[in-house]
């Protein structure tokens, strides 16, 4: 399966990427203009102005030896000039066509002494802006059309073997220079590649811890505050059905109504601050998460609702010190999200929560209830508690079951890793 690419990133506020110069979109597709062509810049336009000022200060050299060639007629100098001025005037088209450039003032080089800056400017420019085997062949023709051009119009101040040699080392040395500017902004460019696709990823990890994080605050409001609130429905239900009840009941209501109300709202402030919290100990609430330990507490709470709850405890208590805090605030979520369920689905059943297990064995936890003695009224539900323990005991290294027994009861088992 091939991976799909990264999206583009937007501009960073603050940051530019600076090129020596514009590139070709061989090199650069980002560096295009409206027609195709790559963009200049204002050092491109210096760098241009200055390779045009170059190649005619080294024409007019070569305007000036033209006298002192032997057997040089009038013409072929007038010819030789006209020449040369026209090839400088090419070189504003070194960027659109440099290979075309390129054989052009080979050809034109070869009979005008005064085009040679030219020809020097178009040799580098192939150099920069195309691949290497251009460079090969422009500049292997060249070398080798050396010795008959000195043949031909020999210098009148050096040798004929000192003449060759020169122009074959700066031939060498302006295609040897092109290629180093080339791999030098191939080099920037892949900086610069590497750069954006490490933003990319980085927002993009950024994008996913935040979705995580939303998902794991979600998973904790559902799993704490569904069972304060059906505390607060089952008493409330309570004092509708019954408005007559003895003043004594309808104060011991009222009073696990505030009371499930006011953990309720604690247990808000923990889940703010589930996610900022460092470590397994406590959060920045100050109140510590769930533990193993915990679930003694969590059962007096159930059975202070009028729930008949079990407690099938087989961990030893010398065992029960060594639970990991990651794995003992799993397994209370789950007790927890069981037995909310269990008096959602089935008031007035027994309900059993059971745990074993050891070190290297592993943790074992399970919620059961029988069928319900009576006709259950509808509640609504979405499931997604359940979905969201298995993806609990998932990310703690476990697994998670749930489902109806041959009895017609209910259970929810999970185990958990105790290393």
């Amino acid at each position: 399966m091939s991976t799909p690419p990264l999206p583009k990133p937007p501009p960073l506020p603050g940051r530019r990427w600076f090129l020596p110069s514009a590139i070709t979109a061989e090199l650069d597709p980002d560096n295009v203009g409206p027609k195709g062509r790559p963009k200049r810049t204002a050092r491109d336009w210096v760098v241009d102005f200055s390779c045009f000022l170059v190649a005619i200060a080294i024409g007019l050299l070569g305007a000036d030896a033209l006298p002192k060639e032997p057997n040089t007629p009038y013409a072929l100098e007038v010819v030789d000039q006209w020449l040369g001025a026209f090839a400088c005037a090419a070189v504003w088209l070194r960027r659109r066509w440099p290979v075309g450039l390129a054989v052009a003032m080979l050809l034109v080089g070869f009979v005008s002494n005064t085009a040679g800056g030219a020809a020097i400017v178009a040799l580098f420019t192939l150099a920069v802006h195309r691949p290497f085997k251009y460079v090969a062949w422009l500049g292997g023709v060249s070398i080798v059309l050396l010795p008959v051009y000195y043949w031909v119009r020999p210098d009148s101040d050096l040798s004929y073997i000192v003449s060759v040699a020169l122009g074959g080392l700066l031939t060498v040395a302006l295609a040897g220079w092109g290629m180093f500017v080339r791999s030098k902004r191939q080099l920037m460019l892949s900086l610069r590649d590497r750069a954006r696709r490490a933003e990319t990823e980085a927002e993009l990890r950024a994008e996913q811890a935040q979705r995580l994080a939303r998902e794991a605050i979600a998973r904790e409001m559902h799993d704490v505050l569904a069972h304060r609130l059906t505390l607060l429905s089952v008493h409330a239900g309570a004092l509708e059905i019954r408005p007559d009840a003895p003043r004594a009941e309808v104060s011991r209501a009222a009073g696990v109504i505030r009371e499930s109300a006011h953990e309720a709202l604690q247990d808000l402030r923990e889940i703010i601050g589930v996610l900022r919290a460092s470590g397994d100990g406590a959060d920045e609430s100050g109140r510590p998460q769930p533990t193993l330990a915990a679930l003694e507490g969590l059962v007096s709470e159930s059975r202070e609702a009028d729930m008949k709850v079990t407690l099938d405890n087989r961990v030893a208590d010398a065992d029960a010190a060594t639970v990991p805090a990651s794995v003992g605030r799993t397994a209370y979520r789950i007790a927890q999200e069981g037995l909310t369920n269990a008096r959602k689905h089935a008031p007035g059943a027994e309900a059993t929560v059971t745990v074993s297990g050891a070190p290297g064995d592993g943790l074992t936890i399970s919620v059961r209830n029988p069928p319900p003695p009576g006709d259950v009224p509808h509640v609504p539900g979405s499931g997604q508690g359940l979905i969201g323990l298995t993806e609990r005991a998932t990310l703690a290294g476990g697994h998670l079951e749930h489902g109806p027994d041959e009895d017609g009861g209910f259970e929810v088992r999970a185990w958990l890793p105790w290393g």
